[in-house]
């Protein structure tokens, strides 16, 4: 079986993480009791995910990480997982969820650490690189390139798309809503949208149907499992965790991208100096349709210290689980070049 299908190396995750303890954790990090797994010692080296998944999602990442000789720590973000939830909308902004990655660090006495961030986790570690550059040894970013803070709010632009056709991010922002349906049909729910983001459909192709329709109205119907890179068992640990806590942590991250845009003016115009490396999918789409014209232009204007570009064929929006081995082989180069020897 080709290199970086779940076969191969789910059974090489399992062996380092047989090699490596895995451990789990909770901390207080103010508001919220925040978990945490980790792996290895050493350097710290944080992951963050996005929506819908846990820390749970880096699992390949951490035992290679760690047996190389570092610190592989991935929390679940505040509204997911087995992290505290919230009531209040409001807390789910990118500066208070950067609140607890602090707070991580300090818990583990750590002056920095390398970040390695996908989707809104990406967003995460591009604003910690602005707000607390001395805290990022590097930002290791996967399909979700840097972008300057827009004139505007961000639901100027997407309100305009979603009056044309159906798009998530108009769909989120009504409370209750897509909470009830995702929550109804978790399984499903995960299964399409996972396949859909990924190299082996074109997630834009949502968009060709009409507004006012739910998110399971317009994901592609996912093939059985297991998929090549994602085995059933992991896709079990995933969907059980959502089963019990339903989508509304990981949701209200979106009905805050406006405040975020408001929490952020001070910021405008800075550049990312923070050592940066950036993988991204060949058919990611996020990179295609949520990035700009020329993104990556747009990535190297505006990051002072960007060490690598690197482009992986075929591969989607989760990278990390379609394209496992050279995702692996990138965030340990970056360490290589920035992080103290283990």
């Amino acid at each position: 079986m080709a290199s970086g299908h779940y076969l191969e190396i789910g059974t090489r995750s399992r062996f380092l993480e047989a090699l490596v303890e895995l451990r789990h954790r909770f901390l207080d990090a103010g508001d919220v009791r925040l978990h945490v797994t980790e792996q290895g010692q050493g350097y710290p080296v944080v992951f963050c995910h996005g929506f819908p998944h846990t820390g749970y999602i880096w699992h390949r990442q951490l035992a290679a990480v760690a047996e190389a000789g570092f610190h592989a720590i991935a929390p679940d973000l505040r509204g997911y997982g087995r992290t505290q939830a919230p009531d209040d909308v409001e807390a789910y902004t990118n500066a208070a969820v950067i609140g607890d990655l602090l707070a991580l660090l300090d818990d583990i006495g750590a002056r920095q650490a390398v970040f390695v961030g996908l989707d809104f986790g990406a967003q995460l570690v591009w604003e910690l690189s602005l707000r607390a550059p001395e805290r990022v040894a590097a930002a290791v970013v996967l399909n979700n390139p840097f972008a300057p803070r827009p004139p505007r709010p961000p639901s100027d632009f997407w309100t305009k798309a979603a009056q044309r056709h159906f798009l998530h991010l108009s769909y989120f922002q009504e409370p209750g809503r897509a909470d009830a349906e995702l929550a109804e049909r978790p399984r499903e729910f995960l299964a399409r949208v996972y396949y859909s983001l990924s190299g082996d459909y074109h997630y834009l192709d949502t968009w060709k149907n009409p507004p006012g329709l739910g998110y399971l109205d317009v994901l592609p119907k996912a093939p059985d499992l297991p998929w090549s890179w994602l085995s059933e068992s992991e896709f079990d640990t995933l969907a059980t965790e959502f089963e019990r806590t339903g989508f509304t942590g990981g949701l209200n991250w979106y009905r805050n991208l406006d405040r975020n845009w408001h929490l952020t003016e001070s910021l405008a115009g800075r550049p990312v100096t923070v050592p940066t490396y950036f993988l991204y999918g060949e058919n990611d789409p996020d990179m295609e349709g949520f990035s700009g014209r020329d993104p990556l232009a747009t990535l190297r204007a505006n990051v002072t210290d960007l060490r690598a570009v690197v482009q992986v064929p075929g591969a989607g929006h989760l990278v990390h689980l379609e394209r496992t081995d050279p995702v692996n082989e990138f965030v340990l180069s970056a360490l290589g070049d920035v992080a103290p020897r283990p």
